[in-house]
């Protein structure tokens, strides 16, 4: 019997599926102060721009972001 288990992105993968979806006209901002965590403003055209909280992995600041904008 065969089960079908769905494979865990990579946070490379994971980066290139957010940034494939976001759009030429987006305006992106990446921030990490030294010794600090990373923040992702991302602003769509025409719209106010949506910061990211802090976070460790970069991934997850860049989807957070994604996702407000959504």
């Amino acid at each position: 019997m065969a089960h079908n288990y769905a494979k865990p992105l990579t946070a490379e993968a994971r980066i290139a599926r957010v940034m494939s979806r976001i759009g030429g006209d987006w305006g992106v901002r990446i921030e990490r102060p030294a010794g600090g965590a990373w923040r992702v403003a991302l602003q769509p055209s025409g719209k106010d721009e949506v910061w990211s909280a802090p976070h460790d992995a970069f991934v997850d600041a860049l989807e957070e972001a994604w996702r407000a904008c959504r």
